[in-house]
């Protein structure tokens, strides 16, 4: 079987580098050489170390800004020839790009797959409404613009997709993502909670649960950068802020599998809430529209902003410890439904029809 090469960017501060990392290594067995095009930070020791024995996939540390860290539209311009010029160079056969706000030129002379993984416009929506700031507004331009010019968008649930149709005007088709962690021996179920994410955001909406964590009894833990890359950070008063964890360090914690919450307002996807349900934790949610597309059935729902009712059903499955276990075990069942070999295939899917259209 010939290798089709695929490059496909990605960041290393958050949960893209996941999605990108466990997909490079799932498209292996489908005849895919990848070369991951980091952009901003360079990926730190153990991101390297956790695809070093992936023999079809090639890190380029590309020294590009971030689209979402710029602070006009020049840098993303810029990236987008110089990842133009990267694929001309590598004789790639398709490129993945982790918005569409990098094709918003059509410079690619390859097919071009635009994932949606988020959006500013699509965030204020659901976080904010009204009019938007002005720094987003020439975003949001450039993502238009992307999806028009790529041959296939792409959104990680039909939710999400539904939300920049209504933005943008374009139906993206859905893959949900895929998530796989290193498999720790299972320890004793331990009482306490626990979430995970980027603190900072205002669409994880961690205010409410630092509230609802001031009611409860038992100790609730939360994970994750608390200052954001461009300045501010989280006050938090009740939760227990225990850092970043590595792939590792986040598989052990819920190994322990803890009572897992998450009160956002705006989600694409929640790999967290996929961690956590694959560790077999029982998940309190927000009973937002993509929450209820992935775990309807499989978690127990609460109003975003409803910190005593977080509480009170935190409160009841710390006591009862029989629907804890079923809670965990349905959620565990449902993650089976989002692995890397899932996602990867239905990718591979969508790569096919991108070179169909572009030669048609």
């Amino acid at each position: 079987m010939a290798m089709r090469h695929l490059l496909l960017t990605c960041d290393a501060v958050g949960g893209v580098w996941q999605y990108s990392t466990d997909l490079a290594r799932a498209l292996e067995p489908l005849g895919y050489q990848v070369t991951l095009a980091v952009m901003g930070p360079s990926p730190n020791e153990a991101a390297r170390d956790s695809i070093a024995g992936s023999a079809n996939i090639s890190l380029v540390d590309s020294g590009l800004e971030l689209d979402w860290l710029a602070a006009d539209p020049a840098p993303v311009i810029d990236a987008e020839r110089r990842l133009a010029e990267m694929a001309g160079d590598l004789g790639a056969d398709l490129v993945q790009l982790h918005t569409p706000a990098l094709v918003s030129m059509g410079r690619y002379r390859c097919p071009v797959i635009a994932v949606q993984h988020s959006c500013v416009a699509t965030w204020w929506a659901a976080v904010h409404g009204g009019d938007m700031p002005e720094d987003f507004v020439w975003r949001t331009e450039m993502v238009a613009r992307g999806l028009q010019h790529a041959a296939v968008a792409i959104a990680p649930s039909t939710a999400f997709a539904e939300a920049v149709r209504r933005v943008y005007g374009v139906m993206p088709f859905t893959v949900h993502n895929g998530r796989a962690l290193p498999v720790p021996a299972r320890k004793p179920m331990r009482d306490y909670v626990f979430t995970a994410g980027r603190l900072w955001d205002d669409g994880k909406n961690v205010r409410v649960l630092d509230e609802a964590a001031a009611r409860i009894s038992a100790p609730f833990l939360a994970a994750g950068p608390v200052i954001a890359p461009h300045g501010g950070a989280l006050a938090i008063e009740s939760l227990q802020a225990i850092g970043t964890l590595d792939e590792v360090g986040l598989a052990e914690r819920l190994s322990e599998r803890p009572v897992f919450a998450s009160s956002a307002l705006y989600e694409p996807f929640g790999l967290a809430v996929l961690e956590a349900a694959s560790a077999g934790c029982a998940l309190i949610l927000s009973d937002i529209p993509t929450f209820r597309e992935l775990w309807e059935g499989a978690a127990t729902f609460v109003d975003a902003n409803d910190a005593k009712g977080y509480a009170r059903a935190i409160e009841h499955m710390l006591s009862s410890r029989a629907a804890r276990l079923d809670a965990g075990g349905r959620a565990q069942e449902r993650a089976h439904r989002y692995i890397p070999a899932a996602m990867a295939g239905a990718m591979a899917h969508h790569y096919a029809m991108a070179e169909q259209r572009v030669a048609a």
